[in-house]
């Protein structure tokens, strides 16, 4: 669907439906306020009756207005005239619902004009975006019998100073291109993982390179692994069928020299645990064990798009977990490229494996700073829920940037510590430090872990277990995030530099 931005006199138009805001009690927004008054007090006899409430999330539409030839859709703002940005998105996306199936091709939304706490119009305007493109995002692409086709064709968001179009659309840019971004995160997060294998991966990398001049890849092989002493990465893949790869993409966005930011993503495409086999139900869910890989291609794709004057390293960490012969056993001990040994006490804590020595190969960028984004644990999921991203992190500065940028998008992290008295849960009797932990913060521990490879740079680490995929019963899906965190993250960076 294409979103635009428009200003002027737009509820007389024909073939549309106008969006529009009630409130509990009879409160029109200013919108509803002047096509009540239009309509001959249309709007206020229909609260009146009793026939819409305007509880929040609430939906009705109009199929006919007196004096307009727009159908309108009243959508309920609660009780508070002053709305959160929870009940914001929650307005947004009944919105989208209620008109998905009807037969509106055109949506006219004044919903940015409602007055939300903390968000000026083009925060509003970019939420209202993001949570049209989840609403309206569809996945049928192995199925036999296909949704039909989405007949909202264009959504225009009503600003009614053109003072604030400009801004208005650079906010709306950004939006769509995060949207997109998030969509891509999801298509291949979705895709089983028969199809979406580690060439699969490596090869969608190769596509968004072909797209954009700015972006490069280069892919290395498991002998260019066993080269450079990736001891840890190799461990993982022994028992896999399916060759492991390390891709690195590199964007550039400007010609000035500036060291890059650098996103490292673990892409396991499906972990069985290994040896240490997961019960049957615990594999359910595990083909989005790649969903760090695919949030670092969105990111890219996004910040692409936006053609940021940025620099930004991609690394994607893409295996498969699998159980063999060959495969890594419990007590087994591995060289990691930075020299350090590991012994391997539990083969399903296979991320950090992967994750450690592409952090260290990502050293040769001279990076500026390096997030690694992970469903890494499911102590995060204990700790967190599904509702925030798990965020650890070396540099203070760093760390409130990430969380500054997940509060604007409303993809939300939340800091957990990194105290050296957590780094004694990882010593081994026999190597240098064991790929886990325990059970006792077991989030901060496989942290812990990664931190011995990330000394060399300012680093943090998201564990997205949580909140990348959600798993309910036979609901099952991808979220996209936190690509939009990501990208927010991104787009402040590179205001920064130009100011």
């Amino acid at each position: 669907m294409k979103f635009t931005i428009q200003s002027g006199d737009l509820e007389n138009q024909a073939k549309v439906t106008l969006i529009i805001g009630v409130f509990e009690q009879g409160e029109l927004s200013p919108a509803a306020k002047r096509i009540d008054k239009k309509s001959g007090g249309f709007l206020s006899k229909i609260l009146k009756n009793g026939d819409f409430s305007g509880k929040c999330g609430e939906a009705f539409l109009l199929l006919s207005v007196p004096a307009y030839k727009a159908q309108v859709l009243l959508v309920g703002c609660g009780a508070n005239t002053t709305l959160n940005i929870r009940d914001f998105r929650k307005i947004n996306a009944a919105s989208i619902k209620t008109v998905q199936n009807a037969s509106a091709t055109h949506l006219i939304s004044f919903l940015p004009e409602l007055h939300v706490e903390k968000l000026d119009l083009p925060a509003k305007i970019k939420q209202a975006v993001q949570v049209s493109a989840a609403t309206l995002y569809q996945f049928d692409e192995y199925k036999s019998q296909k949704s039909p086709p989405l007949k909202l064709k264009q959504m225009t968001f009503a600003v009614s100073d053109k003072k604030d179009l400009k801004t208005a659309q650079t906010a709306l840019n950004q939006a769509i291109a995060i949207a997109d971004g998030v969509t891509l995160t999801k298509n291949l997060a979705n895709t089983p993982s028969n199809i979406c294998t580690p060439s699969y991966l490596a090869d969608a990398a190769k596509k968004l390179a072909q797209r954009y001049r700015s972006i490069t890849v280069k892919v290395l092989e498991e002998k260019d692994m066993q080269k450079l002493g990736m001891g840890a990465f190799l461990s993982v893949t022994k028992g896999s069928r399916q060759a492991a790869k390390l891709v690195a993409l590199e964007y550039k966005g400007s010609s000035k020299k500036q060291a890059p930011v650098a996103l490292v993503g673990k892409g396991i495409t499906f972990d069985t645990g290994g040896i240490s086999l997961k019960p049957s139900d615990a594999m359910i869910g595990m083909k989005y064990d790649m969903c760090g890989a695919a949030t670092v291609l969105g990111t890219l794709q996004a910040v692409a798009d936006l053609k940021l004057p940025i620099h930004v390293v991609g690394i994607l960490a893409v295996a498969e977990n699998m159980p063999g012969g060959s495969a890594s056993k419990p007590e087994d001990i591995v060289k990691t490229m930075s020299g350090i040994n590991v012994e391997i006490l539990n083969t399903d804590a296979e991320g950090r494996l992967v994750l450690c020595d592409a952090l260290t190969y990502t050293e040769r960028y001279k990076p500026a700073a390096v997030i690694d984004i992970a469903t890494l644990t499911g102590a995060v999921v204990v700790a967190l829920g599904h509702h925030a991203t798990g965020l650890v992190a070396n540099n203070d500065a760093l760390a409130q940037e990430l969380l500054d940028a997940g509060n604007e998008t409303y993809d939300r992290a939340w800091p957990l510590p990194l105290w050296d008295e957590y780094q004694e849960q990882i010593r081994s009797p026999f190597a240098d430090i064991v790929n886990t932990g325990g059970k006792g913060a077991g989030t901060i521990t496989a942290a812990c872990f990664l931190s011995r490879f990330a000394k060399k740079f300012a680093w943090a680490h998201l564990d997205v277990a949580g909140t990348a995929a959600m798993m309910m019963g036979l609901e099952r899906y991808a979220t996209g995030r936190p690509v939009p965190l990501l990208t927010q993250y991104l787009i402040n960076r590179s205001e920064k530099k130009t100011k």
